[in-house]
């Protein structure tokens, strides 16, 4: 999409003439999950920030971003992801937090991303100013860039009451063995990784060994940024989703995603008001059973 289009699509969000297209009336109960090394719960489905907050400073494009926040909250949502990798995405997500008066109710969420681990302390608190929040309930160390120097500054930060959580990053099945490590060498709360019904090599160790430590998981690029849904969302949905309920590809990916006993959260991005509703609804009603999952991920296969 040309930026002018991009653009013009968000004035028209902004507008509210896509906003009823998933009412409200079916985000009534979310599913919830809970953070093992705490036991608080947290919502099934999170907002991710990756290119879909990154407008820059288009007053109507910061707008349009700041409604799919209140519809994120709106329909249950707390957990929003971002990094100082995204562009301007940190600072969109402060303001639309201000205009729409809900710093006081996120699960704030971000990553350290400076080489050097001097420098990850000046960096976490311009992050923290440009959201606008007293800290962070989760900072990760971002596709574990100097892993080992930061991640001694988050365990202090945590020590001292500055941070809640701590975890690391990584997406597109990178560096899949050095994650492992440091899961089984540090009391990490959680990892983020890249999991959906065709990326699926975490199944393998690092779903199980989250489990095993007890570390939440994260689950980043469920939809291959849009890429996955853009494949297959011309073919009509199989005849069995209407056993778990989904009405869409978007809630089939995410079902079978949430249906993995060691996911914690998914973090879908988006810009659109009906599409982060319609995210959230996956998390309502029943999911796969380990039979179905795989029948699934077998039929998008074959896709």
């Amino acid at each position: 999409m040309s930026v002018v289009s991009r653009r013009a699509a968000l004035r028209t969000l902004a507008a509210g003439g896509v906003a009823a297209a998933w009412p409200m009336a079916a985000l009534a109960a979310p599913l919830a999950r809970p953070i093992p090394s705490t036991g608080e719960m947290i919502p099934a489905i999170g907002l991710g920030s990756w290119i879909t907050f990154n407008v820059g400073d288009d007053p109507p494009a910061r707008a349009a971003c700041a409604e799919v926040m209140r519809a994120f909250f709106a329909g249950g949502g707390r957990m929003i992801d971002s990094s100082p990798m995204y562009g301007s995405s940190q600072s969109v997500i402060g303001e639309g937090l201000a205009r729409i008066g809900r710093a006081g109710d996120v699960f704030a969420t971000d990553k350290v991303w400076v080489s050097g681990a001097g420098r990850g302390p000046a960096q976490i608190e311009r992050s923290r100013e440009l959201w606008g929040v007293d800290r962070f309930d989760l900072m990760q160390v971002h596709n574990l860039l100097s892993w080992e120097g930061h991640l001694a500054t988050l365990f202090e930060m945590k020590a001292a009451g500055r941070l809640r959580h701590v975890g690391i990053t990584t997406s597109e099945g990178r560096r899949h063995d050095e994650i492992e490590r440091v899961m089984r060498s540090h009391p990490i709360d959680f990892v983020q990784i890249t999991y959906n019904v065709l990326d699926r090599e975490v199944e393998r160790r690092i779903l199980p060994l989250a489990q095993e430590r007890g570390i939440a998981v994260i689950v980043n690029r469920p939809f291959r940024e849009g890429a996955l849904l853009r494949e297959i969302g011309a073919r009509a949905l199989p005849a069995f989703a209407a056993e778990i309920g989904a009405a869409s590809w978007a809630q089939f990916v995410l079902k079978f995603i949430l249906a993995h006993p060691a996911v914690t959260c998914a973090i879908p991005a988006t810009t659109r008001v009906d599409h982060v509703r319609e995210n959230l609804a996956a998390a309502a009603g029943p999911l796969p059973s380990a039979a179905l999952r795989r029948r699934m991920a077998d039929h998008v296969q074959a896709l």
